[in-house]
């Protein structure tokens, strides 16, 4: 089971990280995101 819930996790912090990169600048700015917070941002929604 911890394999398939680490797999999940992975799944989960790559789509994170693949749509905010395909935002604008000004989009992530606008959530208050920078394009170097990025990884942390996803890592954060994986609760890493």
């Amino acid at each position: 089971m911890n394999v398939a819930r680490s797999f999940n996790n992975w799944r989960k912090y790559r789509q994170t990280v693949t749509e905010l990169g395909r935002m604008s600048s000004r989009e992530l700015n606008d959530l208050g995101i920078s394009r170097a917070d990025i990884y942390n941002v996803a890592r954060q929604s994986v609760g890493r």
